[in-house]
């Protein structure tokens, strides 16, 4: 007669991080983008916040989800979201592209919507290959 374990399922890691513990990473990486680009470039709009601004929210769901596990399935299902809406504002990089001056006519603009096109689709890659790895620990 086999015996039966009941293993936990294993979590998803990049880079030996958990999901909640890069969401958290990312989520300060956005904040700081914000506030770093605003002081070097000298700029008075509120618009060079906007990394920062999407940044709290990320961050908000990485702490929720690394206090509360029991409620890590609906938060990191938000955090893609928030993912999401950073990669869809990154794509507004391309519209540069249609000016005299390029798409870095203003270097600190262009460079944000850069980095949230990037790393938004990154991270919701990332998401994607957590969601698939969790249900491929369901199914076994």
């Amino acid at each position: 007669m086999e015996e039966q374990t009941n293993k936990a399922p294993e979590d998803f890691l990049f880079l030996g991080l958990d999901m909640p513990k890069i969401t958290l990473g990312y989520g300060l990486f956005l904040i700081l983008w914000g506030i770093m680009v605003s002081l070097f470039s000298a700029s008075s709009s509120i618009t060079s916040f906007i990394p920062s601004l999407l940044g709290v929210p990320m961050c908000a769901c990485g702490v929720i989800a690394l206090k509360a596990p029991h409620k890590k399935k609906l938060i990191m299902h938000i955090a893609v979201l928030l993912g999401l809406i950073i990669f869809l504002g990154g794509v507004d990089f391309f519209r540069g592209f249609s000016s005299e001056a390029g798409a870095f006519a203003n270097i600190w603009a262009g460079a944000s919507k850069l980095m949230l096109l990037t790393t938004g689709l990154a991270f919701c890659l990332l998401c994607i290959k957590s969601f698939m790895h969790a249900r491929s620990q369901v199914d076994s």
